[in-house]
């Protein structure tokens, strides 16, 4: 049974991602077949620092976090599935940064996120693949721009 603890901090990640969801990149997500894989990129000063340490996430204006989710569009209500993922982030002078993805499971909610150190306005192409649970791999390339604030 998941304790009243955990539970709050699942709400307070679930809400951290949804407002940023729907401030920044609302939206975005790419079809693979049955599957929408949704992706974004946010700054770690979007958690709380209850959030942040509870998940490992170093908070830093400084740092930023990948998170990708896996929808199965068949499934009545779009359930998240588990897959694997892994990705890198490319900046403007071609330094290449690995993505080392955690998965996160909270009630019927998987996530998973990495975090990718920047400096203020640093601009990365962002490379993930996904597996999903049929086996069907999926690629998902973003730009994102990130500022110190």
């Amino acid at each position: 049974m998941i304790s009243i603890k955990r539970l709050l901090l699942a709400i307070s990640l679930l809400i951290a991602t949804t407002a940023a969801f729907a401030t920044t990149q609302a939206g975005q997500f790419q079809q693979s077949g049955r599957y929408q894989i949704h992706y974004m990129a946010l700054s770690t000063t979007f958690l709380t620092p209850e959030v942040s340490k509870n998940y490992g996430i170093k908070r830093s204006r400084y740092n930023a976090f990948v998170n990708i989710s896996i929808l199965d569009t068949l499934q009545p209500g779009n359930p998240a599935v588990r897959g694997q993922v892994t990705g890198k982030a490319i900046n403007l002078t071609g330094n290449t940064k690995t993505l080392k993805f955690k998965e996160i499971i909270e009630g019927d909610a998987i996530y998973y996120i990495a975090q990718l150190p920047f400096r203020n306005e640093e601009r990365f192409t962002i490379s993930v693949d996904s597996v999903n649970r049929d086996g069907l791999n999926s690629k998902i390339n973003f730009k994102q721009q990130f500022y110190a604030d």
